[in-house]
């Protein structure tokens, strides 16, 4: 593509984008022309539990550039973007494109993450018994100042919001404030985010998921089945529930596939619309 040409071979490359959009493919070509690491910036795609259903890069991508960050973290280990981050740290010695769809992510490595200590486990079972049975209470329980912060609809940043409160007695807000500088600041990297046509990323979508069907989506997701608990983060991946529900006879095949295929669709909305607002200063390149 010639906007790659016009990428710097030097300075770090960020390519971010809706899930399907074709990152993982631009990825590989700006690895190619410049001998860089593909690391990962997808918070599904470090689980090694998934490969198809998290469309992480194939065993021939991962052979043809130094892949990092991908399938490398347990079904039920604990992980956040701070772990990414620290991880991150210790692979930049070289040229690198970082690719993904995790706003967040990219979030933290450009404008910096506050260090929130870890979170005890009794702490966040407790807010996850509260968030079940009653997340006004969890909400009128923050601080003032971040409960003006967060998007007091979402209960996950909610309920992360009560538990940094109840594990440190201080305000996620107040932890924010001390935010140290970003590993990579914005405007010392191309970044690039993807804005497809929403008919065309839709179908590439539909398609996308009838080929992992095709390529053994639904014998991943069955080798899963036993070890499954849906409040793991990594039962997010999109369209593994949807098929567990299918292999546990209450789904069919054909509705798990559709509902699949309906959730990918949001999520990518989603996406698109949080890169949409908080992605303004990265080159946006139009698709297809």
């Amino acid at each position: 593509m010639t906007w790659i040409a016009k990428l710097s071979r030097d300075a770090p490359v960020l390519i971010a984008g809706p899930t399907a959009s074709g990152k993982s493919a631009l990825a590989l070509e700006l690895a190619a022309r410049d001998g860089r690491r593909i690391v990962n910036a997808d918070a599904l795609q470090v689980y090694g539990c998934w490969r198809l259903l998290t469309a992480r890069p194939s065993v021939a991508d991962e052979a043809a550039a130094p892949h990092l960050l991908y399938g490398h973290v347990g079904r039920d280990q604990p992980y956040s973007v701070g772990h990414w981050l620290r991880e991150l740290r210790e692979v930049l010695d070289q040229p690198v494109v970082i690719v993904g769809g995790t706003g967040l992510y990219f979030l933290a490595l450009t404008e910096g993450l506050a260090e929130v200590p870890e979170i005890p486990a009794e702490v966040r079972a407790a807010g996850d018994a509260l968030r079940a049975a009653d997340l006004p209470a969890m909400v009128a329980a923050l601080d003032a100042a971040t409960a003006r912060r967060i998007d007091l609809a979402n209960p996950a940043r909610v309920q992360r919001a009560w538990e940094v409160l109840q594990a440190t007695g201080r305000g996620l807000a107040a932890w924010q404030a001390d935010t140290p500088a970003p590993l990579i600041p914005r405007a010392k990297a191309e970044a690039v985010v993807l804005r497809p046509d929403v008919a065309w990323l839709n179908a590439r979508i539909d398609r996308r998921f009838d080929q992992m069907m095709d390529q053994g989506a639904l014998e991943e997701a069955r080798a899963e089945a036993p070890f499954w608990q849906p409040e793991r983060p990594s039962a997010r991946a999109i369209g593994a529930p949807e098929l567990i529900a299918h292999l546990r006879g209450d789904l069919t095949r054909a509705q798990a596939i559709a509902a699949a295929k309906l959730a990918s669709r949001q999520y990518a909305k989603r996406q698109r619309t949080w890169m949409r607002n908080r992605m303004r200063d990265w080159t946006a390149l139009a698709l297809p």
